[in-house]
């Protein structure tokens, strides 16, 4: 599962994203994120990796795609006050799967910022690949939340990534097709999207392989859509192809990879049958490319699973071989009683036959013929009055206090938050 080439990791975490609660008996908990940071420390991971806390960016970042309205309300909507913004909760699609909780735009603003920062330190070429696991939330809309995500930081990423890159390239193999990615840059043709997704009375209910783009961006968008129970072997007879056809012709100048857990196995919202070593093979497979990549997480709802998978796709990113054996850790019980990192898959069936997958296949390779390969048209956001060019942003922090000053220095060991992409942790914070 490894490589021997070395690449130069960074590693985007922030210690207070684990106390966000969206509420009682909601699936989504970003603790599994303070779950997955354990491990990898206590794997001694972070040793091989450049870690850093983002620097908060402000809504000036989020409205380069969002609108403004939209963000302004993530900004004043609390539990306490959600009685006066009845109207404003139903338009923007707040409320069940996306609740108002305690701290909503901090947590936005959090994990957004790991993105768009991780995005700026590729650009900046400090660094080969770039990891936020807290990251990943691509079901959002423009004036919209929708599916747990209430900020699309793929997209804002994406934007940030097309200010040095002409092409990127946006890989999904969360169980849920990624519309809100999609959506965003479905009539340009130096974004590409592709999305491997459960397909048929399944949220959000889009993806077909029919879709393919719209005006200059026709043939930019890859749909494959699956039927219940996708396996390792089966998974891979589709992936490997179909992206090795996407890097010959589309040629992305970065990628961003989106690892949403809920594909695996016995996923308490999902329907494949994906192990950990499967799941992190596709991730292994995009690395070997060797192209600027944004590692993100995404979706994953069995809590004892994700920390897994994602720890093990770290080792993998960094080239480590780690051990199946869990080390003591914080959260060890949750892991019991095997306490190991690897899990076996369960014994669905497959409901996806070979015929079915080569055909459909097929289908997106012949797509893929069509594709330009010289980009040459501006950049287009989703809805039609949204024509972005991305352009400098000011990454300031609404909240300085929130983080420790420092000296302006631009030297990444520096305890500073006046670099754009963050400040490195010291090793010993990231120790209990």
């Amino acid at each position: 599962m490894t490589s021997s080439s070395p690449r130069r990791v960074s590693y985007f975490y922030d210690a207070e994203v684990g106390n966000y609660h969206y509420g009682q008996g909601h699936p989504m908990k970003p603790h599994r994120v303070r779950m997955t940071h354990n491990l990898v420390v206590n794997y001694g991971l972070y040793k091989r990796m450049d870690v850093y806390r983002p620097r908060l960016v402000g809504p000036t970042a989020m409205t380069r795609f969002h609108s403004d309205d939209y963000i302004n309300f993530l900004k004043v909507i609390t539990p306490d006050n959600m009685a006066d913004y009845t109207r404003q909760l139903q338009r923007f699609n707040v409320g069940e799967d996306c609740p108002v909780f305690d701290g909503l735009y901090e947590f936005c603003q959090m994990y957004t910022s790991g993105s768009i920062g991780g995005a700026a330190r590729l650009n900046d070429d400090g660094a080969d690949v770039v990891i936020n696991w807290a990251g990943g939330l691509h079901h959002a809309k423009k004036s919209e939340a929708s599916g747990f995500c209430y900020i699309n930081d793929c997209v804002l990423a994406i934007l940030e990534l097309l200010k040095r890159h002409q092409r990127v390239l946006y890989i999904d193999i969360d169980i849920h097709h990624g519309d809100g990615v999609e959506e965003a840059f479905y009539s340009t043709n130096r974004v590409m999207t592709v999305s491997f997704h459960k397909f048929g009375e399944y949220f959000p209910g889009t993806g077909d392989v029919l879709d393919i783009g719209y005006a200059d961006g026709k043939n930019y968008a890859i749909n494959f859509p699956l039927n219940d129970g996708m396996n390792d072997e089966s998974y891979h007879s589709v992936f490997k192809p179909v992206i090795a056809k996407v890097m010959e012709h589309f040629a992305p100048g970065a990628v961003v990879l989106q690892c949403g857990a809920d594909s695996l196995s016995g996923d308490r919202l999902g329907c494949f049958n994906l192990s950990v070593k499967g799941h992190a093979e596709c991730v292994n497979f995009v690395r070997s490319f060797n192209i600027p990549m944004l590692v993100l997480g995404g979706g994953g709802y069995t809590l004892r699973n994700v920390p897994r998978c994602w720890t093990y796709e770290t080792a993998v990113l960094v080239g480590e071989p780690i051990k199946d054996d869990l080390p003591l850790n914080d959260y060890y019980e949750y892991f019991g009683p095997d306490y190991s990192l690897h899990l076996p898959v369960s014994n669905m069936d497959n409901l996806n036959s070979k015929e079915y997958l080569n055909r459909t296949k097929e289908q997106l390779i012949e797509i893929l013929r069509h594709v330009e390969p010289v980009p040459g048209t501006q950049i287009q956001t989703g809805q039609v009055e949204s024509h972005l060019v991305p352009r400098p942003i000011s990454m300031e922090i609404d909240h300085p206090t929130n983080r420790s000053g420092g000296d302006g220095s631009t030297n990444p060991d520096a305890r500073s938050d006046d670099r754009v992409d963050g400040r490195r942790d010291h090793p010993a914070e990231l120790v209990s």
